[in-house]
């Protein structure tokens, strides 16, 4: 297997034949009720329900991991439940990396400096620590860029170290994003525009480049942002682009794949909730009824062929 991140990402892609990945954000009170229904109290139980957050989340990964390149799991649906969720949110890693898949972890951490450095350390470094051997860390982590370089260089140079990758969020997906990151200069230029530029430069250093041409410091860009964000893929040929957005906050897969290269590589495609939760679709309770395992399994089946006929 490939050590540096972009080349094993440029890998999984083509063995998957998809840019698809899956966003874990579970939510207890909408977990399948045969998980959640275990808990017999009406009281708030910590234990009951991390255990069945681990439980469904775990699950998905093993339905979901034959299909797509990478799952995307979101620390703050763990961290929700303290030390007991951030515990349980390192073992679904190990769970993830025994599946084969590579595991960004969705943290958006950012600062300057030393504590940049003690961030990058805790999110992508593995411990060194005696008896933690078994804890890993994800390939990749999503980083707040506002603070510049100072703020992304402490996580690519321990990415580089680890054989790890850093995606920075560049253009959020959200529908009141552009109040700040369309804001424009005198010049016209757009705030995204500006961070993209830093994250490209970073991103473009030959150290950062692996063998398939790719940095392993990519870009966070939703695909629901402005036709204009197209242009991010001619400016910076060598980043790799996290796009959320897909299904459930309404991009289309060409909305998604403007942000591919001409061989279908370069944007990892991310849907969560219209997977997740496609237990909740009449579409697929139809089919399968009370089987939620089917019913993600089928909703990545559909999500993956969409994808292929939009690429088509």
């Amino acid at each position: 297997m490939a050590s540096h991140f972009a080349d094993r990402l440029c890998e999984a892609v083509k063995k998957k034949n998809t840019p698809l990945i899956v966003g874990l954000d579970p939510v207890y009170a909408r977990l399948p009720q045969a998980i959640r229904g275990r808990n017999k109290s009406n009281q708030k139980d910590l234990a009951v329900e991390i255990d069945a957050i681990f439980e469904f989340s775990a699950k998905v990964v093993g339905i979901v991991a034959p299909l797509i390149p990478a799952i995307k799991i979101n620390i703050a649906y763990f961290e929700r439940y303290l030390w007991e969720g951030v515990e349980s949110y390192y073992s679904l890693i190990s769970e993830a990396d025994a599946s084969g898949i590579e595991i960004i972890g969705d943290v958006k951490r950012g600062d300057i400096g030393h504590t940049a450095q003690r961030y990058a350390e805790a999110h992508l470094q593995n411990p060194d620590f005696e008896g933690m051997e078994d804890i890993i860390t994800p390939d990749a982590i999503t980083v707040n860029g506002f603070a510049g370089a100072e703020g992304i260089v402490p996580f690519a140079d321990v990415a580089d170290e680890q054989g790890k990758g850093v995606f920075v969020w560049v253009r959020a997906s959200n529908p009141t994003a552009g109040a700040i990151g369309d804001f424009a200069d005198a010049k016209g230029v757009k705030m995204y525009e500006k961070i993209a530029g830093v994250v490209g430069e970073i991103a473009g250093q030959t150290k950062r480049i692996g063998a398939n041409g790719y940095s392993n410091v990519g870009m966070v860009v939703g695909g629901t942002s402005p036709e204009e964000t197209s242009i991010l893929r001619q400016r910076y040929p060598k980043c790799w682009f996290l796009v959320p957005g897909f299904g459930a906050q309404g991009a289309s897969a060409a909305d998604c794949l403007r942000f591919a290269d001409k061989n279908g590589l370069g944007v990892l495609v991310n849907a969560s909730r219209s997977i997740l939760y496609a237990y909740d679709n009449p579409k697929y309770t139809e089919q399968f009824g009370d089987n939620w395992e089917k019913c993600i399994e089928q909703a990545a089946i559909d999500a993956k062929m969409e994808l292929a006929r939009a690429k088509a």
